[in-house]
């Protein structure tokens, strides 16, 4: 009977948002607190996909700047290697560098065994083998700490069985002000149940400036938008009884820029064979996979283009800056195309026909790529402004915010952010 009754209740999930418990994996908390850690501080990170550094002084963003005079602010939030959505989310949950936590891009294949992780597809997201590290929800649901998430990227899989005892499957069309309700009941529930961990994710920047480019209209309206959603969580927490025990910590991804849509586009196809190459990224990056593994050939491919071209150059993944941190056993591609800012490669089709308005993937050491890092909580300092940091460096302080030991390894600086905490 009980049984039957979740299965009711998970069909009805598809109709509505719901918070049925995941329950999913064996060594999670099964939706029980440990009784050490109910009075642990409640922590929130939340995500501002695509939201540049700058963002917050170019626009009206009062929630963040409110945000800011109650904690600490980052000049900038350095992404990894590539700068997509996929990767550095996933590097902002472990600590770890993509190389080290296995999602290297938003589509890739399996070295071993050829199959694709492809971000569209959820029921290949949510398959847990694609992900490593120790991600911040896995480990406080390890150590008897309920979680919970509207959205972000690894929650949808039991990841060393564990998943957030409370989640959802990403849907764009649920509004981001029921995504704040939502989270806003989480923090509601009794002390035994509530999550102490909650993860929030809005989308809504990064898909307007994708289509209409940064400055635009619908850009600084999704920007003003999301401010909003975070105003709104402000004075919720503030209401609570427990309001100064509640951290917040806001990030985005990655920021984005524009192209220089008078320059030439390099078009492989123009002057190289592709036969048995799958292309991923055409545009702001181009990873080429061999479905023949051919050194040879790839460093004759990597040598023609950068022969002809001068915005930009091929990389074998051994050859790649050491800032990249990438290798080729990892899931990184057999050759790496990478523009300077600004400027394009695709396969071969007319510019008009894939380059978007706004867009990321350029190298991490471009500032355009940055994004944000804010963040609150009774012992961080209060209005202080700090240089920018690496996103490497969050997953340390969420730790230490709720008391969580580093077990696994990470890299990330386990002091950077960690030394502006005032003692317990």
């Amino acid at each position: 009977m009980k049984l039957a009754a979740r299965t009711v209740s998970l069909a009805l999930c598809l109709l509505a948002v719901c918070s049925i418990p995941a329950f999913a994996g064996s060594n999670g908390t099964g939706g029980i607190n440990a009784p050490e850690h109910r009075d642990k501080p409640t922590l929130i990170l939340v995500s501002f996909d695509g939201f540049r550094w700058d963002y917050q002084d170019l626009y009206e963003t009062p929630a963040l700047d409110r945000l800011a005079a109650r904690g600490v602010r980052a000049e900038s939030l350095q992404p990894v290697y590539p700068t997509l959505t996929f990767p550095n989310h996933y590097s902002i949950a472990t600590g770890l560098y993509p190389a080290n936590h296995g999602i290297v891009a938003n589509d890739f294949p399996d070295s071993k065994s050829g199959d694709w992780y492809l971000y569209k597809q959820p029921e290949i997201v949510g398959q847990s083998h694609w992900y490593g590290g120790e991600p911040i929800w896995v480990a406080a649901e390890r150590n008897g700490m309920v979680a919970a998430s509207f959205f972000f990227i690894g929650t949808e899989s039991d990841i060393g069985g564990i998943r957030p005892t409370y989640w959802k499957q990403f849907n764009d069309n649920i509004s981001g002000g029921r995504r704040v309700s939502q989270v806003l009941e989480w923090l509601a529930m009794p002390v035994d149940t509530r999550p102490h961990l909650i993860t929030l994710y809005f989308e809504h920047v990064d898909v307007d400036t994708h289509a209409y480019g940064i400055g635009s209209t619908e850009s600084i309206g999704a920007i003003k938008r999301v401010d909003r959603y975070l105003g709104r969580l402000m004075d919720g927490i503030d209401e609570l009884p427990y309001a100064e025990e509640v951290y917040l910590v806001v990030v985005s991804d990655h920021g984005q820029s524009g192209f220089d849509r008078s320059a030439e586009i390099l078009a492989l196809s123009k002057f190289l064979d592709l036969d048995g190459i799958s292309i991923v990224g055409d545009s702001t990056y181009a990873f080429l996979y061999f479905d023949e593994k051919d050194p040879a050939r790839a460093t004759q491919m990597r040598d023609e283009i950068n022969r002809v071209w001068r915005h930009g150059r091929a990389w074998l993944p051994e050859d790649a800056p050491a800032s990249w941190h990438i290798n080729g056993e990892s899931g990184f591609p057999d050759l790496i195309v990478q523009p300077d800012p600004h400027f394009a490669v695709t396969r071969g089709q007319d510019k008009d026909f894939y380059l978007l308005r706004g867009n990321h993937g350029w190298e991490p050491s471009f500032e355009d790529m940055h994004g944000i890092f804010l963040a609150a909580g009774s012992r961080l300092p209060e209005g202080q402004t700090i240089g920018s940091i690496s996103n490497l460096d969050v997953y340390p302080l969420m730790m230490e915010i709720l008391g969580i030991p580093l077990t696994s390894p990470i890299d990330g600086d386990p002091d950077r952010l960690t030394r502006l905490l005032m003692p317990r």
